[in-house]
């Protein structure tokens, strides 16, 4: 449902072009500038018109373009080289991510209590522009997606395994040697309780976090301060009129390297776990070639959904979408454990509750495995996707106080969550306990999903339902990020030539192409740690920039 924060209209030539940011509604203290948007813009017509911030738009798409060659002729090379590089930022960072994490959950429950919770975003006189039915729903499929498909029974199942068995489990990379997880051997009720609580700690308050800062730092600098719709407007309170120049260009830059490649990652897990339930259901195979074949008929179906717009056919695919999620989610509870899952979404709230301060700790960690194998790639994914993430949540959420803001966006999204992981590991895991199945523990990460739907009636259509919330939550994704990064290139226009969304589209199919040849999972959560951390650097500085821009507003 991503793409309804366009509000688009047909041009008469036919392309689609999205209405200008409203105006703030009441008094706000609006930041006066010299700036206008599009003013370092070039528009050349190379066959076809173009209108992008000249020093951003140039300087990403080189690197970019350059990396993706690099990691293409370089394959061999690339794969410990990428593994070489997650390994190291995660094991020499954790502490960082996992301390930065903290500040942004912080930072969000203080607003929330604050009187600075008062202010409405748009100013006094804004109302919403959806209902909360649909704003919560909005929000929550544009955060998660292909990771709730992917993670969705393999972490439970991964840290679950880990606390019985009593051993650090490794998979793929990732390691859960938590103490407590490993320590609970042969404690079957315990172990669930761990396991869920550590799987809901990388689905909960912390990523939603990240969002809601990155979100309310649009919503508050565009909608009440009346600036460009970009990254670099929540710096005008640190660099002033500054902002315009190279301090505001490296803000963009960061932001737009984030988000191609934190969506690179995500489109390479969904394309390895669309091939992998292909070939379960049909013998499709899951070779390079497979993959390959995966992500260009996908990206090529986001392109079509680019250049039609928001109602020649990505609408109706995200409503289609979102119908199938809810479908799959009430068949698990329905057939699975019931009564069990009802019961484990409070007692996993608790445990998550309970366990949430020995999780989140930065410092003198025992369990470097879990922290760094685990946490650490996680807040640098969600980090990497804040800008696409928090620029779509900004947009559909105008209207809205900030205590009403920041508390949707935290709570709800978490709660749907636990929800969700409660339905589908739970089922999983009453699988190994009460019925003896031991095909989702021993399968693939990306084969988790498929094992346990075997297990129920209608295997082979739910299977293929859950295939196709793969794939579309690939569409979407791609075509919204493409919106959001071309938004940002363009120096704040929302209006920019569709065939440079296109373009964007393209590249992100290319560059997760490029790292799944060139390493595979490795490779993929080794480019959203790295685009990661230094974007980490600059959401710090955006909690300051927010408390000063929210401290100017009339209240």
């Amino acid at each position: 449902m991503t793409e309804d924060l366009r509000d688009q209209q047909v041009t008469p030539g036919g392309s689609p072009e999205i209405e200008p940011i409203p105006e703030p509604e009441g008094h706000t203290e609006i930041i006066k500038t010299s700036y206008e948007i599009g003013q370092d813009n070039i528009a050349p017509r190379w066959v076809l018109e173009f209108d992008f911030h000249q020093t951003v738009f140039t300087i990403s798409a080189i690197g970019v373009v350059g990396f993706t060659i690099l990691a293409l002729i370089f394959q061999t090379e690339a794969e410990p080289l990428f593994t070489g590089l997650r390994d190291w930022l995660t094991s020499s960072l954790d502490w960082f991510f996992l301390l930065a994490g903290n500040i942004f959950v912080v930072l969000c429950l203080f607003l929330i209590i604050s009187p600075l919770g008062k202010i409405r975003l748009g100013g006094p006189e804004a109302t919403p522009d959806y209902g909360y039915v649909g704003w919560f729903a909005m929000l929550f499929a544009a955060g998660m997606g292909i990771g709730l498909m992917f993670y969705g029974v393999s972490e439970p199942m991964s840290h679950f395994s880990s606390s019985f068995q009593g051993i650090s489990l490794g998979e793929n990379g990732l390691r859960s040697d938590w103490a407590p997880l490993s320590g609970a051997a042969g404690d079957a009720a315990e172990s669930v309780r761990l396991g869920m609580a550590a799987t809901i700690f990388h689905w909960g308050l912390h990523p939603w976090a990240m969002y809601g800062v990155v979100a309310l730092a649009l919503a508050l600098f565009s909608y009440n301060k009346g600036l460009p719709l970009t990254l670099r407007s929540a710096f005008y309170p640190i660099f002033g009129e500054k902002v315009w120049g190279w301090p505001g260009h490296i803000v963009d830059i960061l932001a737009i390297f984030a988000t191609i490649f934190g969506l690179a990652t995500s489109l390479g897990i969904g394309a390895k776990q669309a091939a992998a339930g292909l070939d379960y259901l049909f013998g499709f195979g899951s070779a390079n070639s497979q993959l390959i074949f995966l992500i260009t008929f996908i990206t090529a179906i986001a392109i079509v959904s680019v250049v039609r717009g928001l109602d020649g056919g990505v609408k109706v695919l995200s409503e289609i979408n979102m119908a199938l999620a809810a479908l799959l989610l009430v068949f698990v509870v329905a057939y699975g454990p019931t009564a069990d899952i009802a019961t484990g979404f409070f007692s996993n709230l608790v445990a998550y509750g309970e366990y949430l301060p020995a999780l989140s700790m930065p410092f003198g960690r025992e369990d470097g495995n879990f922290a760094s194998g685990w946490t650490a790639f996680y807040w640098a994914w969600w980090i990497s996707w804040s800008p696409f993430v928090g620029m779509f949540i900004a947009r559909v959420s105008r209207g809205r106080t900030v205590r009403e803001f920041l508390f949707a966006v935290l709570i709800v999204p978490t709660l749907l969550s636990v929800l969700w992981m409660t339905a589908l590991g739970g089922t999983a895991i009453s699988q190994v306990l009460n019925d003896g199945f031991t095909g989702v523990q021993d399968a693939a990460l990306e084969l988790k999903l498929f094992e346990m739907l075997s297990q129920m009636p209608l295997a082979g259509i739910s299977s293929l339902v859950g295939i196709v919330l793969v794939v579309v939550f690939f569409v979407t994704s791609s075509d919204s990020g493409s919106l959001v990064i071309d938004t940002i290139a363009a120096g704040g226009k929302v209006n920019a030539p569709v065939v440079q969304r296109v373009f964007w589209a393209i590249l992100e199919g290319l560059v997760a192409i490029a790292l799944l040849l060139g390493g595979g999972l490795a490779a993929l959560q080794a480019m959203a740690v790295s685009t990661g951390l230094p974007f980490t650097i600059v959401l710090l500085a955006a909690c300051y920039a927010i408390v000063r821009g929210l401290m100017n507003e009339p209240r």
